[in-house]
């Protein structure tokens, strides 16, 4: 046996060493998959992947997402081991306040992780999200001689992801687009924290995902890497199809509790981690000691494998030279460069009356002449959601070059194919559906905020207004629902130029924007435009209103209009349009308090969704107008009259609030 072949199996214990240690010294944790998978991520991570750990942010590096997100500490040991810069100090604090190693991997948060994992399936579809910006990428900048991006995209899964339904929705588009590049590994343990999987899960996952059209490959034995190496090599010899590699391993393979479940979500306890040493002949007598030549084994492994970036820096700077246009429209990309929109008048440039989802039609079809980089599609929704940009080709297995992308009837796998392609890199993501259907989305979304990942969500027909397809399709709380994610920045515009607000406000925001857009027509106003990039503004002023109308969206037409009626009767009002709750209170005190003085009381909120989220806005003195029962099914006229959304309501209250004060 050759030194580096003893050298790399005392790497891959070492992962089940320091594993199995830092969720005992943690007290929680979960040991099993990652001691299960380690020789099959060292394989990877020695010899199959192309990456920098002192650059983890190359654009062409082979992407790692650790799907199965509980198993962290397999990527802390790998990334300690490879020396991306995490340290003995960082393992020991795993699970730990302001640590570098928390409980399921962060992206942002520890260098070398691609995404942040932990609701299973969700890494499995972002990754399809990497293979798709990979493709496309590829397609409109790689020329004959100059490979810029032909890098994989690794997964490594688990039963918990292969039972998900995202999963389903994500592998099933990956096939019908052909991601060659993208190779999934299924830790086929078959155990779960119940038990045995085959208490819920006896499907034959390999026939599934050949149905999906993926080339399915099998290694019966986890820890033969030669197998794993040879089973990497055909997924690679194929790029017609998206590759599954199920691997059968142990959960907890090393220590005394090998196979059972209890390794999967619990510390393995002292006398069996002590065990663990033992069993694999591990040089270390304390606690976390790392043979020193291990250590400079590998530090001088990663080093070797770091050069594959110098090459591509040097091809890089030759595609600059030799193709200048297409180089410099890749920096713009890479360098998510944004266009000065607020110097652009013909931005904000809208008139008549409009639904906003058409003004967002017409707001990104015009990104899409500045933004070289704007890429995105609906649930099977474009006609309806007006997401499609005019000229652009399709996004597909035969054009990956193209801008506008069918996802299909996949609002979940949809939403985490966006992360993906927002944390690639290079490219402005967006994602259409009805607002109602954000619930099938809002895992992914919750992990878009999580990880600041730039995404916009355009989410149309935002109300009853939907009309006749009824409660089931007319969102009520669901406003309330995602302003209450932290992160998030809910933007409800009340017409065209709110909506050019909304948009240039995503395009400089690090983080997901969700566009809730109109079925029905409103009209344009006089006075919208850029300052609704601070929330809330006064739309219409009196010199000493006697009430505060308030509203988003569509029921601003109401406001304005109950204002008017007012007049008429000796009350003066304020018109406040509140496009954005969360870019309102990032605001100075002294706008909030311009917009909406604390010595004025008398406040009147309108909106078509739940009325809790005005409350914070209207005090104990004031009133919310809004719908908390389901909708029903009739034409809108008909349902903003019965539920009281009219003009003549919003003065009535209006005007018993003015009374009472």
């Amino acid at each position: 046996m050759s030194d580096n072949h003893k050298l790399d199996q005392l790497a891959i214990d070492a992962i089940r060493v320091l594993t199995a240690e830092s969720v005992q010294k943690a007290k929680s944790g979960h040991p099993g998959l990652a001691m299960g998978s380690a020789a099959l991520a060292y394989e990877l991570f020695a010899n199959q992947m192309h990456y920098n750990p002192k650059n983890p942010a190359w654009i062409n590096r082979d992407r790692f997402v650790l799907s199965a997100g509980h198993a962290s500490m397999l990527l802390y040991a790998l990334l300690y081991l490879f020396d991306y810069g995490l340290t003995l100090d960082d393992l020991k604090q795993f699970r730990q306040w302001d640590s570098k190693t928390p409980g399921h991997p962060e992206f942002g948060h520890t260098d070398g992780v691609e995404a942040t994992t932990g609701p299973l399936g969700q890494g499995f579809s972002m990754a399809v999200g990497m293979a798709m910006a990979q493709a496309h990428m590829a397609a409109r900048f790689n020329k004959p001689g100059y490979d810029l991006f032909d890098h994989f995209v690794y997964v490594l899964s688990g039963d918990g992801c292969m039972m998900e339904g995202i999963t389903s929705e994500a592998a099933s588009l990956a096939g019908t687009l052909k991601l060659g590049r993208l190779i999934v590994f299924y830790d086929d343990n078959e155990i779960s924290i119940e038990g045995d999987t085959d208490v819920a899960f006896t499907e034959d996952v390999p026939a599934r995902f050949a149905a999906y059209h993926w080339q399915v490959l099998e290694v019966a034995d986890g820890n033969d890497r030669q197998a794993i190496a040879e089973a990497v090599a055909a997924a690679k010899a194929d790029l017609t199809r998206p590759t599954l590699i199920v691997v059968k391993t142990k959960i907890g393979y090393g220590s005394p509790l090998a196979g059972q479940a209890k390794t999967h979500g619990e510390p393995l306890g002292e006398d069996n981690v002590a065990k663990t040493r033992e069993m694999l002949g591990w040089p270390g007598r304390e606690p976390f000691d790392v043979p020193a030549e291990l250590l400079a084994y590998l530090k001088e492994k990663a080093a070797s494998i770091a050069v594959s970036e110098t090459a591509w820096q040097a091809r890089y700077a030759a595609y600059q030279s030799a193709f200048p246009e297409a180089g410099g429209e890749l920096e713009r990309c890479l360098s998510l460069e944004v266009p000065d929109l607020l110097a652009d008048p013909e931005f904000w440039s809208f008139s008549g009356s409009q639904a906003t989802r058409a003004t967002s039609g017409v707001c990104l079809n015009r990104l899409a002449d500045r933004l070289p980089n704007l890429i995105g599609g609906s649930a099977d929704l474009a006609p309806s959601t007006k997401t499609v940009l005019n000229g652009k080709p399709w996004f597909s297995a035969e054009q990956y070059d193209g801008s506008n992308i069918h996802f299909g009837v996949r609002e979940h796998a949809m939403a985490a194919a966006a992360n993906g392609i927002a944390l690639y890199g290079g490219l402005r993501p967006f994602c259409a559906t009805f607002f109602v259907f954000s619930d099938y989305l809002r895992g992914a979304l919750r992990l878009s905020a999580i990880m600041k990942a730039p995404v916009i969500y355009v989410l149309t027909h935002d109300s009853i207004g939907v009309g006749e397809d009824g409660p089931t399709h007319e969102p009520i709380e669901h406003l309330a629902a995602i302003r209450a994610i932290p992160g998030i920045t809910v933007f409800r515009p009340a017409d065209g130029k709110e909506t050019a607000a909304g948009y240039a406000y995503a395009l400089q925001h690090q983080g997901p924007t969700c566009m809730v857009l109109t079925r029905q027509n409103l009209p344009t106003y006089e006075a919208t435009g850029p300052d609704a990039l601070k929330g809330g503004y006064i739309l219409e002023d009196a010199a000493d209103p006697d009430i505060i109308l308030m509203a988003s969206g569509s029921e601003v037409e109401l406001i304005v209009k109950a204002a008017a009626a007012l007049r008429g009767q000796g009350v003066s009002a304020r018109v406040v349009s509140m496009p954005s709750m969360e870019i309102f209170e990032m605001q100075p005190d002294s706008w909030k308090e311009m917009v909406l003085p604390k010595g004025k009381r008398c406040r009147l909120a309108v909106e078509a969704g739940a009325s809790m989220p005005w409350y914070r806005y209207v005090g104990l003195d004031g009133q919310v107008i809004g719908i908390d029962r389901f909708g029903a099914s009739a034409p809108a006229n008909t349902l903003f009259e019965k539920y009281g959304f009219t003009a003549d309501r919003v003065a009535e209250a209006a005007l018993a609030l003015v009374k009472q004060a």
